[in-house]
Order: C-alpha cells, then structure tokens, then sequence
C-alpha cells in the first residue's frame, strides 16, 4: 500500500498555552509518512520558541518565522501561504494552532481521500467551550454551521455550498494550486469557507465528514476572541445576504441579553405577585 506524503501546515500568532499540545498531538499521529510545517505568524509571545524547540528535537518538523506579510494579505493567509511554499506533500493538511488530533486523525483523512478517489476532505471538530460567553453562543452558532454548511449540502453535487473547517482540511496540492492557493482568498477573514467554496465552484470532488471524534478545537477563549470569532463569521454572511446578518444579530442578542434585559421585570413582578397573594 502506497502512502502519500502529508504536509501539515500549522499557522500560529501567540498561541504559546496551546501550540505544544497541537504539535505533541499532530507528532503522535500513527499515519507514516508526513512532514509538519509550523509558522509562527509575528507572535509577541513564547509561540515562536516553542517552535524552535520542537524543530531542533525532531527532523519532521520545520519552523518558519513568517515574512512581513505584503499589502492586501491578513496574516493567518499569508502564513499559510508560507507553509506552502515550504511543504513537499502531495497531499496538504491545514490545521489550527489550538486544534488537537487523535492519533489516527490523519489517518482517518487520507483513509477518505484515497479510497473514495476525493481531492479534498474537511472534518467537523469537536469544538470546546472553555468560558462562560462562549458556552451562551455555541448554540447559535451550532445552527448557523449546521443549516448553512452542512456535510449532506456540502458533499451535494448539486449544491453550491462549500466550506472548509479551519481546524482540520485536507487537500491535494494540485487541487490546492488549480484553486490559487491561498493567495486566491488573501484578503478573506474566514479563508477556510471561502477556499473550500473555491473547490466546490470548481467541481473538484470534496467531501465534509463528522470528525468529533479525531478533532477537538477550541472556538473562543474569552469575551474578546469570542467577539474577534462572531466578527469573522458576521463580515461575510453580511456581504453575501444581509438578511441572513441580521437574523443571526437578534439571535445573538436573545440569547446573550435578553434574559439579562427581562430579569429585573420579572423579579418585580414576581414581587408584586407575592405581595398581592398576601
């Protein structure tokens, strides 16, 4: 049996409490034949260095500090279009800095690729809740991936829809290059979904696959990256129906403050109720 090289490309900005567990995760995989490429993406923390570490320890990992990125590029693109340039893979694995993998997470992926003849394969992660504003949002946002992107419209030939996990996808390389790599989507926030709407519009064989088991991912941290997180998804749903913005706005809003707006009238009249009983 033939295994095809896989280069892992792992973008990270200031992801020191979570880039070790990543690389001991994605180290650890049972799949053979790999090369990881990790690129620290002008991090003002120790991310930098515990990459360095990890490189000098063991020959298949490569650490990239990333170049300034140029005009009209964000960052995390630019990073991965970086990695790229340094993989050697025939198949490329995007993943996340705050991902973890199961031992048999690339397995599994290639597993999918080569026995179903596919060129690129997303799967849906595990996502970890670890605040108490995210736990409030995930519902929301649960519905909105799992109406809008869902694994029966995305693996649809018929539909439209593509998107890509930025926790987990994997792609061929020619694919990847017919695409415009990530230069194609430079200016993008959420370069996943528009990449993986790239291969979709381009009639490459892509399927989405539950991968809760293989995958944990770590969707926000706190208020602010909750918000950086919501803003991501927001810009783009916006642009492309802004009724579809809106709906997701009021939602957020429900469940967030609404119960916070309506508790002082209902602590009075539940006082009024007490007292009319009396």
């Amino acid at each position: 049996r033939r295994f095809p090289q896989v280069s892992v490309i792992v973008p990270a900005r200031n992801e020191e409490r979570y880039i070790a567990r990543c690389l001991d995760s994605l180290l650890g995989q049972d799949y053979p034949s790999f090369e990881k490429i990790a690129i620290n993406d002008s991090s003002t923390d120790r991310t930098g260095e515990i990459m360095k570490a990890y490189a000098a320890n063991d020959l298949r990992v490569i650490h990239i500090d990333a170049s300034p990125k140029p005009e009209g590029w964000t960052g995390k693109n630019w990073a991965c279009y970086q990695g790229y340039l340094r993989a050697r893979g025939e198949l490329l694995m995007f993943t996340d800095a705050d991902s973890k993998h199961l031992p048999s997470a690339m397995s599994f992926a290639v597993g999918h690729i080569v026995s179903e003849n596919l060129e690129a394969l997303t799967a849906v992660p595990r996502l970890i809740c670890n605040d108490f504003w995210t736990k409030m949002t995930m519902p929301v946002l649960a519905t909105f991936l799992h109406t809008r992107f869902s694994p029966i419209r995305v693996n649809d030939p018929n539909t439209k829809t593509g998107y890509f996990f930025g926790s987990f996808f994997l792609i061929t390389r020619s694919t990847y290059e017919a695409i415009g790599t990530h230069e194609g989507v430079k200016e993008e926030l959420v370069e996943d979904g528009a990449l993986g709407g790239k291969v979709k519009a381009g009639k490459f064989r892509m399927k989405m696959v539950r991968g809760e088991s293989q995958i944990d991912a770590v969707w926000a941290r706190d208020l602010h990256t909750l918000w950086q997180g919501l803003r991501r998804f927001m810009i783009p749903v916006y642009y492309q129906d802004k009724a579809d913005a809106y709906m997701m706005v009021v939602a957020v809003f429900f469940i967030l403050f609404a119960p916070f707006v309506s508790l002082p009238y209902l602590l009075v009249a539940n006082l009024v109720g007490n007292l009319s009983s009396t």
